[in-house]
């Protein structure tokens, strides 16, 4: 027996009208109420980071000079700058990214090729998570634990090796999350033609994902350019001028740690310059990471 049903003639409770439009009012009442606590919030937090980077630019912009740029750090009321301190981040930060990039996209490769669902590849994948949303002054107790105490002082060094723990969990995850994008269609194609897998990876998989990685590298380098905690176990600081990675070594984040709690205005005047400087060039690599992933996409 067959049977029809019209719109009119399907089963289940009539619609109330009067029901209807007090359930569409409530809902609408309930809407308005979240959109205005959303944007409350969004006002709020915009609010803050204004007043935040209006005050950094004002009283940045306002220490800035070329004294900045062509003077090392000196005693209050000599004019000093910041030219040993930028000198000394660029070197730390710069060696740093080198020896935790190639070191992270070899274990991000490692977890993405080879041991995506293997129980070693989830214990490292799981080290690595904790290791990237770990406290940086835990990562600098440990460096001085093992770089600093045993040789008997601090260094270039060992602010470099701190600089590079952080760097690698966040090429690690980056690295994997590209690679795993990748489809598995491609690596079929590539060794159906007789390819090695190690040439798959390096010559398919890392250039199809290079965007992704740049990206994260660039990210790594924000993150790693306005960090204290660690260099303040490592490197120490120096207010002299200073190249020699075997001695302690200035960098702008301990130079703004040092100033900005002094009473002599020149000096505070010279940790709102470095403040700014941080600011503008994290901003920069941003900037230029969301470019890049923005022309891969």
């Amino acid at each position: 027996m067959s049977m029809t049903l019209s719109a009119g003639t399907v089963p289940g409770p009539r619609k109330d009208p009067e029901v209807a439009l007090a359930l569409g009012r409530r809902r609408k009442r309930a809407d308005l109420v979240i959109r205005i606590l959303c944007v409350l919030a969004t006002a709020i937090g915009l609010i803050f980071l204004a007043s935040i980077l209006t005050t950094l630019f004002y009283r940045g912009f306002e220490a800035m000079n070329l004294r900045v740029f062509t003077h090392v750090m000196a005693p209050p009321g000599s004019e000093g700058g910041l030219l040993n301190a930028i000198v000394g981040s660029l070197i730390q930060a710069a060696l740093g990214t080198a020896i935790g990039t190639p070191i992270g996209m070899l274990v991000g490769t490692y977890l993405a090729e080879y041991a995506r669902e293997s129980k070693l590849g989830n214990i490292v994948r799981f080290v690595s998570d904790i290791l990237l949303s770990a406290p940086s002054i835990l990562i600098g107790l440990f460096v001085y634990q093992i770089l600093v105490l045993p040789f008997g002082g601090f260094s270039g060094w060992a602010g470099v090796a701190a600089l590079a723990i952080i760097v690698i969990p966040v090429v690690v995850r980056t690295t994997e999350d590209m690679l795993t994008l990748i489809p598995n269609t491609l690596r079929e194609a590539v060794i159906g033609l007789g390819s090695p897998k190690w040439k798959m990876i390096v010559f398919v998989c890392w250039k199809s994902a290079m965007s992704g990685i740049i990206t994260g590298i660039l990210l790594a380098v924000a993150r790693v350019a306005g960090e204290t905690a660690p260099l303040l176990f490592t490197s120490l600081g120096n207010n002299a001028w200073s190249t020699d990675l075997t001695k302690p070594m200035s960098s702008l984040p301990l130079a703004i740690y040092a100033f900005a709690g002094s009473p002599f205005e020149d000096w505070i005047a010279l940790a709102w310059a470095g403040a700014l400087l941080i600011t503008l060039s994290v901003l920069l690599l941003n900037i230029l990471a969301r470019t890049v992933l923005r022309g891969r996409k």
